[in-house]
């Protein structure tokens, strides 16, 4: 990194050794709802985490490890203690993660956000040499489907997390807030532990859940079929469904189901991938038009 704090823009000395072909990924994302929680908690480090996580994830399906971050804070004011837990998030994240932080913005916008409510954005880029992109293209029928466990709902379907447990419930928020905020996985340093070439497909799983992000990496031909008794569902979830009545159609398009990631391999390679990742196999591949199949 160079530059100084407070600059017009942020500085980052490029170094790819041992790359032929580096090729820049670049995401931005944002949190969401969840920060509802974090205002009810007062609690703010944890979701400046979950963004740094949810966008190293993001390019991680493509193969790239993380270079460098910027973040977005708009908010009606922002209260010192409030802006120290979010940059401490970030930065402690973006540590851990091996990723620089070289600038951000925070707009003060009175008369937008809410009093004491700030809404947030991340954009990442990182790098991976082209001929190691992983993109799906040789995924194929026959091939083994590796789930990595989540940590609870990460980023996605707090608006209707939200409603279930705090309107039809009437949970108060500080008795359930320590589950609610817990943080996003950050599963790049895992999958880069994997030999180059054994990953055919990865997908994030986020909104949308295993049925919407899996297309995302499929060849047209091809269908993921999902054995969902194939792993424990996390007690957050089965509380959400029943007490919202909610299909399973529908939770396993909004939440992860305690599924965060998502890896393809061919069946030669699943067992030491499995071993890697200490995941769990959860489906295959065969023949369809580019869905996500689920087995109930």
């Amino acid at each position: 990194v160079l530059g100084k704090i407070g600059g017009f823009g942020g500085l980052f000395r490029v170094q790819f050794s041992g790359m032929r072909d580096p090729v820049l990924v670049a995401s931005i994302d944002s949190v969401g709802t969840k920060l509802k929680i974090a205002f009810a908690m007062n609690k703010h480090d944890t979701v400046g985490a979950d963004m740094v996580n949810h966008c190293v994830n993001d390019i991680a399906v493509l193969g790239a490890r993380p270079l460098f971050f910027l973040d977005y804070i708009g908010c009606e004011k922002l209260a010192p203690r409030v802006f120290d837990q979010l940059i401490r998030g970030f930065s402690g994240a973006c540590r851990r993660a091996g990723c620089a932080l070289i600038g951000g913005e925070t707009a003060q916008l009175p008369g937008i956000y809410r009093k004491g409510e700030y809404d947030l954005a991340g954009c990442i880029v990182g790098v991976v040499d082209r001929k190691e992109i992983i993109d799906g293209s040789k995924i194929k029928p026959g091939d083994v489907v590796l789930g990595l466990a989540s940590n609870g709902l990460h980023t996605n379907g707090y608006s209707l997390a939200r409603k279930i447990l705090f309107e039809k419930m009437r949970l108060n928020p500080k008795a359930v807030g320590k589950e609610l905020l817990r943080v996003h996985k950050n599963y790049q340093p895992l999958l880069a532990k994997v030999p180059r070439g054994m990953i055919k497909g990865l997908a994030h799983i986020t909104g949308g859940g295993l049925i919407d992000n899996l297309p995302r990496v499929l060849p047209k031909k091809c269908d993921a079929v999902i054995e969902t008794k194939s792993w424990r569902v996390p007690s957050i979830f089965k509380i959400l469904q029943q007490n919202g009545r909610v299909s399973s159609a529908e939770m396993y398009q909004v939440f992860n189901m305690g599924i965060g990631m998502v890896a393809i391999v061919a069946e030669r390679d699943a067992k030491r991938a499995r071993s890697i990742l200490h995941a769990r196999r959860i489906g295959r591949i065969e023949r369809g038009k580019g869905k996500t199949r689920l087995l109930f």
